[in-house]
C-alpha cells in the first residue's frame, strides 16, 4: 500500500484490493421454470452443491421447478412427513395399557393425599 497514494480518494469509492491470486470456486448455473407465470429463473450455485428441486419464482413468487435437459423435474412429495401430535409421540414410548396403569397409580396417589382413599 506504500506504493499507492490515498490522497484525493473518496471514502468507499474504490477498493485498493485486487483480485490477483484469488481463485474462485467452480459454479454451476441451474434454470427453474414457473408454471404460474411461464418465466424462467436462473440461479448460480457452487458446482459441488446439489440444486434444490424447487425455487421461488423471482417474478411472481410461486414455486418454480428445476429444468434438466429443458424438462421439468418430477417433484416427489411422498417424503413429506405428517406432523406428529403429542399423543403419537407418547404412544411411541408406551402402550395404552402402561398409560392406563400410570394414570390409575397417579389418581390413587392424589386421592390418598386428599384423604379419599378408594379401593379399586
Amino acid at each position: 500500500m506504500a506504493d499507492r497514494s490515498l490522497r484525493g480518494m473518496r471514502l468507499g469509492a474504490q477498493s485498493l484490493q485486487s483480485e490477483e491470486g484469488v481463485s474462485f470456486s467452480p459454479r454451476a448455473t441451474h434454470t427453474y421454470a414457473c408454471a404460474s407465470c411461464g418465466r424462467e429463473t436462473t440461479m448460480v450455485f457452487a458446482a459441488e452443491a446439489e440444486a434444490p428441486e424447487t425455487w421461488e419464482c423471482r417474478y411472481c413468487g410461486q414455486e418454480a421447478t428445476l429444468l434438466v435437459d429443458d424438462k421439468p423435474v418430477e417433484v416427489d412429495r411422498a417424503e413429506a412427513k405428517a406432523p406428529r401430535s403429542h399423543w403419537d409421540m407418547l404412544l411411541e414410548r408406551r402402550t395404552e395399557a402402561e398409560l392406563e396403569e400410570l394414570l390409575q397409580g397417579r389418581l390413587n396417589y392424589l386421592r390418598s393425599r386428599r384423604g379419599q382413599e378408594q379401593n379399586a
